[in-house]
């Protein structure tokens, strides 16, 4: 994902430049929304303890400190001048690294349109090579060159809001432009493509999303996949480094967790609400995940952001 043009040796500094200048003009808490459609910026002004989250498909460049993210077992840790690209909604576990009041973590994310990357991919004279893609939904690259320069005028376009509307479609498209004729084209491409084994186990994984409160069926969301229920299993783990059961589960507490925190529900209807029979069992599952026993973890979790 790296570029040869000349100009782009100083894109990097621009790029800082443009975000510390979006940053300091908001008020509020990160991550901060921009008026292009799925572009946000972060910001972190200390090290953090870890955070439950779920991925959509997305890329997110680091512009200064860094940062590491947990999917399942695997650990990616990614700093300025490295972009995280997850590929499939997933649930993860992430943490800022390197970050203080005078060098705040900073960086890019823009979330995937992938009716607008298939558009893209359909413009492409030679189609990336799909047939032997590399497992796993997540990656780290080096970003330079064209990327950061069309995230650099992504960034730009923020000071001219009336024109926004018109030209951010246009960088967007660019943008998947220089993403699938890279060198990580095939591991992008197939989450656009319908007819990849990727892409059908995607469709099954959004499925489990959608439903994750129901008894989980592996053998159905296998026949929606057109898989055998073993490859299935397989795929679906070398995907997401996670089990279908796995999967469900961290949905399952990520959700009981956001109603209570919220103050929607207490522990014993939001483990009802989101799957559970057995409210003893979701504790057990929750401090296992969360560290601390529900109305524990909420306390905490309120104490911390107050």
């Amino acid at each position: 994902m790296k570029g040869d043009s000349a100009s782009a040796n100083h894109t990097p500094d621009e790029l800082l430049s443009a975000v510390r200048q979006f940053v300091d003009a908001q008020t509020g808490e990160s991550p901060f929304l921009t008026a292009i459609d799925g572009l946000a910026i972060l910001r972190s002004n200390h090290g953090r303890k870890p955070s439950h989250l779920v991925f959509r498909p997305s890329l997110c460049l680091v512009v200064q400190g860094k940062k590491q993210t947990m999917f399942g077992s695997k650990r990616f840790e990614y700093r300025a001048g490295q972009a995280l690209v997850v590929n499939v909604e997933l649930p993860a576990v992430s943490q800022v690294m390197d970050a203080s009041p005078m060098q705040p973590y900073l960086a890019v994310a823009l979330e995937f349109d992938l009716a607008v990357m298939r558009e893209v991919l359909e413009t492409l004279e030679t189609l990336p090579d799909i047939q032997n893609e590399a497992s796993g939904s997540v990656f780290v690259a080096d970003i330079a060159g064209p990327l950061t320069n069309t995230l650099l005028r992504m960034l730009q376009l923020l000071q001219t809001p009336r024109a926004i509307s018109a030209l951010s479609p246009l960088l967007t498209r660019e943008l998947y432009y220089w993403l699938l004729s890279g060198p990580h084209g095939a591991r992008v491409a197939s989450i656009a493509l319908s007819g990849s084994h990727t892409q059908r186990v995607i469709s099954a994984i959004h499925q489990l999303r959608e439903r994750f409160a129901a008894p989980i069926r592996v053998g159905e969301l296998a026949d929606s996949a057109q898989l055998s229920p073993s490859a299935f299993h397989r795929q679906f783990k070398a995907l997401t480094d996670m089990t279908p059961l796995q999967y469900q589960k961290q949905l399952r507490l990520l959700e009981a967790r956001r109603l209570m925190i919220s103050g929607e529900m207490n522990a014993e209807t939001a483990s009802y609400t989101v799957g559970y029979e057995s409210p003893s069992q979701f504790s057990r599952e929750y401090a296992r995940l969360f560290g601390n026993a529900p109305r524990r973890d909420v306390v905490a979790f309120r104490a911390q952001v107050a």
